[in-house]
């Protein structure tokens, strides 16, 4: 197992500053860069294509799927790099040019985008690129914590920036009758250790799950690869500290009657960020992976001492949980809200403390055991 820390630099946003894609890719893109260039180099290093499509007659077929599918922008050139570094690999793998030819003319590829049963699939099928090469798509709606695809039908699986999203808000913390009431917090970092614990217990029950179906739907010898915001171990961390800064801003706005202090109380992100480590041992628990590749990227702090910073931050956090704070607040109180988290970040400017450390983001590369 390879590990090591990498640093990346992030470039600006998009042209549409508040569009989804542009703002949650702001933020996103050089890691999904990173993510690629780690993929590529897994199925060169790890994955025997020629073995996989062996025992299938001719046409042969191989099954790409895409689990979560947060920004579409970047899923079809996710999907081209993992094509055509399994053809690669087909050709590194063949005797002679002949027999290279004949394979790459027999492969078709299957490709299965899944997200959950509100996307708007019909949102991401536009985007397909219109020159794209021979390549097969569909969507599949439902969560990945369950089972998606029949048994050993997948040859490569992949999730980016999906699996810190719980399945749901962990059991208690939005109950006033709970002993893990999140009372007054909208994140777990500075709440009681009850609620942390009830945190970890549903991500633990969700990668336990998200594992389980995945052995049972990719191939023998198939790979598995994702990425997931996590945080360094026993350090404070700037991402759920801006989560507790949101959930500050909340509060105020309860006090001054914009919204009720018993909507705030019962309102809890369904995220969870792990550490590494608890990654790492949560992963070993599934017997029928290998890990075969773990990696920690870390940005660079450069980009916090941009005066417009606070600004893109806000615009990142609202194009990803914009409509979780509006089904619950409404969109008065959220557009409230963002403005005044904005102000709220510039006039701490936690981001500048040195002793707060930045999330990581850590890819895994996993291969099913025979």
């Amino acid at each position: 197992m390879a590990s090591g820390e990498q640093v990346f630099m992030i470039n600006g946003g998009g042209e549409d500053e508040n569009n989804f894609q542009s703002n949650s890719t702001l933020q996103q893109k050089n890691g999904v860069d990173a993510q690629n260039l780690f993929i590529k180099e897994g199925i060169l290093d790890k994955l025997d294509v020629d073995k996989l499509i062996a025992s299938q007659t001719t046409p042969k077929t191989f099954t790409i799927a895409d689990l979560g599918c947060p920004v579409e922008i970047d899923t079809f050139a996710a999907v081209q790099n993992v094509i055509d570094t399994v053809k690669h690999k087909l050709k590194l793998q063949s005797n002679t040019a002949h027999q290279y030819e004949h394979l790459s003319h027999n492969l078709e590829f299957q490709v299965l985008i899944n997200g959950p049963t509100s996307r708007d699939f019909n949102a991401l099928f536009r985007s397909i690129p219109m020159n794209k090469p021979s390549y097969y798509v569909a969507g599949v709606p439902g969560t990945f914590y369950s089972r998606l695809f029949p048994k050993s039908s997948l040859h490569f699986a992949y999730s980016s920036y999906s699996l810190h999203w719980l399945s749901k808000v962990p059991d208690g913390v939005g109950d006033e009758r709970s002993p893990a009431y999140n009372k007054g917090k909208i994140y777990c970092m500075s709440s009681p250790k009850i609620v942390a614990d009830a945190y970890e217990a549903q991500f633990t029950r969700d990668i336990e799950a998200f594992l389980k179906a995945r052995e049972l739907e990719v191939v023998p010898g198939g790979l598995v690869a994702f990425s997931i915001v996590t945080v360094p171990t026993g350090s404070k961390c700037l991402t759920p500290t801006f989560f507790e800064i949101l959930g500050s801003v909340l509060l105020d706005m309860a006090a001054k009657g914009i919204t009720s202090k018993k909507k705030v109380n019962t309102f809890n992100l369904p995220i969870y960020l792990p550490t590494p480590q608890l990654l790492e041992g949560l992963i070993k628990r599934n017997e029928n992976f290998s890990i075969e590749r773990m990696e920690q990227l870390c940005r660079p702090r450069e980009s916090f001492y941009e005066a417009d910073f606070p600004e893109k931050l806000t615009l990142h956090y609202r194009a990803v949980m914009e409509s979780l704070f509006n089904d619950h607040f409404g969109t008065e109180v959220v557009n409230l809200m963002f403005d005044k988290f904005k102000n709220k970040v510039t006039e701490t400017a936690v981001f500048m403390d040195l002793t707060h450390k930045q999330a990581l983001e850590s890819f895994v590369l996993l291969k099913r055991k025979p």
